[in-house]
């Protein structure tokens, strides 16, 4: 493949990630991103969702031959621990005995990503650089630096945007491109980072190995464990109405409702009302949008195509298989970048609109459905079910989560399918004594047929 001269717009996961990929294939990379370099400045506190990496994530990261590098820094959760409101506690797996997705740290994966960028893959990367203009014609990179607002311009053969949901690559297409398609979906809720220290010696408060969940119908807290025994968590809360964070402006409000909704969790929040009234509240954004490339010359990818809200766990994920997937195309269609960018796109659109409606869904699922008996059985049924019949039966979650070689947009047909016969067999007479029966396994093989 001739080795091309390629700009990276943002050095956050996925274009990190990408630039290792397009390195290895022979390229010369150059990345600039509007942020300082996080390794040497704190800029990632109070506003970090950890993010859960599975099976799809774990594939771009081998495919670069650094998974190893990124096991040392991720805690397996081979299920979610759920904490009611009455103080029981339970535990649901997430799919067979093995499987977990990996809880990681935004901020540590994307420094290891930059760190092995540099180091292994040569390639440059620019801090404090702000995408001011990307000139179509001649593949013109146009900058200004934050701090001396020295401008300086950056030509190139070849232009990916990588920077995330507010990108400003994708708003050069949007200004300068004809019939060029955008939505942008804020939910009604929008979360706050708080966090769980370790006790004596770094020692781990709650289960280690599983993602813990408060489910309290119209919003709920998560909590994410790290290495050094702390539990990163997140209360995602609607912005306005009677439990809302509009409502939670003092300490006294802010104390009064998490002893009332999360009274296990109150004891192991020393700084709880500090914590909550200096972290930032940010919003969640959906953000679908097309075309993605532009003359086959400039590609948006990550969350700059494809921003979904993180109820699946798989913003990183779908990120990194969009650099698996072009790879991919590089290795089949050597040096042709027409078929490579028109083919990625035509492959990757319909999987990331299904993985934002799918991750829309998951909220509900998790701040709802997850404390309902019902919806507990329903898995319980199809847990059984997949294990005796797997060619015909593989619950949507482990699609999404440990099926790489499942599409999404594939995942998303099967478990409209799957839930249609789930409601079915759910509204049967008796079935919290019957669910394990013979019966109910026939009628499911039957509406399958």
């Amino acid at each position: 493949m001739s080795a091309k001269n390629i700009n990276i717009i943002g050095a956050g996961l996925v274009g990190s990630l990408l630039s290792i990929y397009l390195s290895k294939r022979g390229h010369n990379i150059t990345i600039y991103e509007r942020r300082p370099d996080m390794r040497k400045a704190n800029i990632s506190a109070g506003k970090s969702i950890n993010l859960a990496l599975s099976d799809r994530g774990w594939r771009g990261l081998e495919g670069v031959g650094i998974a190893n590098e990124i096991k040392k820094i991720a805690i397996p959760m081979y299920g979610r621990f759920i904490h009611n409101k009455n103080g029981n506690t339970q535990f649901q797996p997430y799919g067979k005995k093995d499987q977990a997705i990996n809880s990681v740290s935004r901020a540590e994966i994307n420094m290891k990503l930059m760190d092995l960028a540099e180091q292994q893959a040569k390639v440059k990367i620019y801090f404090n650089e702000r995408c001011t203009h990307i000139d179509k014609a001649t593949l013109t990179t146009y900058l200004e630096h934050n701090e001396t607002k020295k401008t300086t311009q950056s030509q190139s053969h070849l232009v990916f945007g990588a920077d995330g949901a507010f990108a400003a690559s994708r708003l050069n297409m949007q200004l300068h491109s004809d019939r060029f398609e955008y939505s942008q979906h804020y939910i009604s809720a929008g979360y706050k980072e708080l966090i769980i220290p370790p006790g004596e010696n770094g020692k781990f408060l709650m289960e280690k190995n599983a993602l813990h969940i408060w489910p309290r119908g119209s919003f709920m807290m998560i909590a994410l464990p790290n290495p050094d025994g702390n539990f990163t968590c997140t209360l995602f809360l609607p912005f306005e109405g009677e439990k809302s964070f509009a409502k939670l402006n003092t300490k006294e409000a802010v104390k009064q409702f998490f002893e009332e909704e999360f009274p296990d969790a109150v004891p192991l929040m020393p700084t709880l009302l500090d914590d909550f009234m200096n972290n930032p509240t940010s919003s969640l954004v959906t953000v679908k949008c097309y075309p993605w490339v532009f003359e086959n010359k400039i590609t948006l990818i990550g969350d700059a195509a494809h921003a979904i809200v993180p109820f699946y766990g798989q913003g990183m994920n779908c990120g990194f298989e969009d650099c698996v997937v072009l790879d991919e195309l590089m290795a089949k269609h050597p040096n042709d970048w027409d078929t490579i960018l028109s083919t990625y796109q035509h492959l990757r659109k319909p999987d990331s609109d299904a993985i934002a409606d799918l991750a829309i869904g998951n909220f509900v699922e998790m701040r709802d459905k997850t404390a309902d008996p019902t919806f507990v059985l329903q898995k319980k049924i199809e847990a059984r079910f997949s294990e005796k019949y797997p060619d015909k039966w593989l619950p949507l979650y482990s699609m999404v989560t440990f099926s790489p070689q499942v599409r999404y947009s594939t995942a998303l047909k099967e478990g409209v399918k799957q839930q249609a016969i789930m409601d079915s067999i759910m509204a049967l007479p008796h079935i919290t004594q019957k669910w394990d029966s013979e019966e109910v396994e026939q009628l499911m093989l039957a509406q399958l047929k």
